[in-house]
């Protein structure tokens, strides 16, 4: 559905059946299309009144070769191993890295970019869910569409819907090794200590509990709340009194909270109630009774982002997924264990 207002780069693009990238190379006289595609674009766009973004284009002369990166908190192990990433591949290419923090929230995200973008930042890295409705990337993807149009380089890790290069972590599959792991221990009431529901990141990871779950007859229930070490307190806080065997934390961080609050509350782990989490971040082991856990690469995930940004732009946006693998340490048991 188009929305209304002023045509985008990405309007001429669709309305001349050509890619984003192709687009703006034909209204920036880039290089890589031929001069008959070129006008036609040209025509399309002056067709639906299309006025090029001349802060942005005036930006390609000037970039420099820093690398912003967008986090939600540099303080959770999962953003700061991915910022670890990018600073190491940033570092052996001598690049600088500008790591700004975002609240969950399109508005802080999109203004946290903005601020990258007056710096003349010449590639930014976004770090961090997106959201399950595309409508709310609207607006950023507009920012990015302007921002590669005008010369610049981006890419996104654990997003869905925005028009640039993405590193994806396996979510989903990490949900079913969680789920299947759970249910062959003979678990068949789980709750689900979840971050906010309109984060892709959660959607996958729930849809793939329950696809891991589905050959059994388990029943699944799932409480929301901040994506934090408090965050998992309060949901084992609501869910201690639900019968359960066993409780997810869609992070590891959750999961560490999960675990605290069962030990304040003398319950057993796994013998009353196992725990399980997603990422591995370096404590996961560390903690008391170790913690068992989905492995998401963040370093890598990091690393990779960078590589993207520093290939040449290709037509089309550009995926990588990583892999995963489910760690099973002493958090987890048999019901009665």
């Amino acid at each position: 559905m188009k929305r209304a207002g002023a045509p985008r780069l990405i309007d001429v693009a669709e309305a001349a059946g050509v890619s984003l990238a192709s687009a703006s190379r034909a209204i920036t006289g880039g290089s890589g299309i031929s001069p008959e595609a070129a006008a036609h674009v040209r025509r399309v766009a002056q067709r639906l009144g299309y006025e090029p973004n001349m802060h942005a284009r005036g930006l390609a002369g000037g970039l420099v070769p820093t690398i912003g990166l967008v986090v939600h908190e540099i303080g959770d192990p999962y953003f700061s191993e991915i910022a670890s990433g990018v600073i190491r591949s940033a570092t052996l290419e001598n690049r600088s890295v500008q790591i700004a923090q975002a609240e969950r929230t399109p508005d802080s995200e999109l203004a946290q970019v903005k601020a990258l973008l007056r710096q003349r930042i010449g590639s930014i890295i976004i770090a961090g869910s997106g959201y399950a409705d595309p409508t709310l990337e609207e607006k950023m993807a507009d920012a990015l569409g302007d921002f590669t149009a005008a010369g610049g380089r981006a890419a996104v890790i654990g997003r869905h819907y925005l028009p640039v290069d993405a590193v994806v972590p396996d979510n989903l599959r990490a949900g079913v090794s969680v789920g299947r792991h759970l249910a062959e221990l003979g678990h068949r009431r789980i709750g689900v200590v979840a971050g906010p529901l309109q984060l892709t990141t959660v959607a996958d990871r729930i849809a793939g509990l329950r696809e891991g779950t589905s050959d059994a007859d388990v029943e699944l229930t799932v409480v929301s709340k901040r994506f934090t070490r408090e965050g998992g307190i309060a949901g084992a806080q609501e869910l201690l009194d639900r019968g359960l065997t066993a409780i997810v934390g869609l992070n590891d961080a959750m999961a560490i909270g999960i675990l605290s609050e069962l030990r304040r509350h003398g319950t057993r782990v796994p013998d009353d109630i196992s725990v399980v989490g997603f990422d591995d971040i370096a404590v996961a082991g560390d903690v008391a009774p170790a913690l068992t856990t989905a492995r998401i690469p963040m370093f890598d995930m990091g690393q990779h982002a960078v590589a993207l940004i520093l290939r040449p732009a290709s037509d089309e946006p550009r995926t990588i997924t990583t892999a995963h693998e489910l760690i099973v340490r002493s958090s987890t048991g048999s019901p009665g264990h």
